[in-house]
């Protein structure tokens, strides 16, 4: 998971929205952390710790090559509640990177890219679907060409 986002995390840019779909310990949270250090690390920016937000519902990391939002909406009882969060603001400061975008219909970029975790047959093993809009074709051909 830490090298599909570190990878992800090269392709990434200001305005993107970053879907983290899978059940719960799949590695969404995981996977967020080691994008935000990778971005922190290729900006020459810092992190401490990397919290999960799931009872501050929203982390805000503003580093030198744009802000990351790291929310966590799998506390959020009515979509409403997430328009609330002021995630529209992260699509034009930075980079969201939402767990449980599921909880939050029709508040996040439509042309988001969309990541969903599943478990594997081992218990180490993850299986990942990788699914963009059209500003993330031509980034997803550079994935695919890295990963191949």
């Amino acid at each position: 998971m830490a090298a599909l986002a570190r990878r992800l995390a090269d392709l990434a840019r200001p305005g993107d929205t970053i879907a983290l779909d899978g059940d719960l310990g799949t590695g969404k949270t995981s996977f967020a952390r080691a994008f935000i250090r990778a971005r922190a690390s290729a900006s020459g920016g810092a992190v401490g710790e990397v919290p999960s937000p799931t009872f501050t519902l929203v982390q805000i990391y503003d580093l030198p090559g744009g802000a990351i939002w790291h929310a966590d909406l799998y506390r959020i009882g009515d979509p409403s509640e997430a328009i609330e969060l002021g995630l529209e603001d992260a699509s034009t400061e930075g980079i969201l990177l939402v767990e449980w975008p599921d909880r939050a219909p029709g508040a996040l970029d439509p042309d988001r890219l969309r990541i969903a975790i599943s478990f594997g047959v081992a218990d180490d093993e993850r299986i990942v679907e990788i699914e963009g809009g059209l500003s993330w074709r031509d980034r997803m051909a550079r994935l695919a060409e890295a990963v191949a």
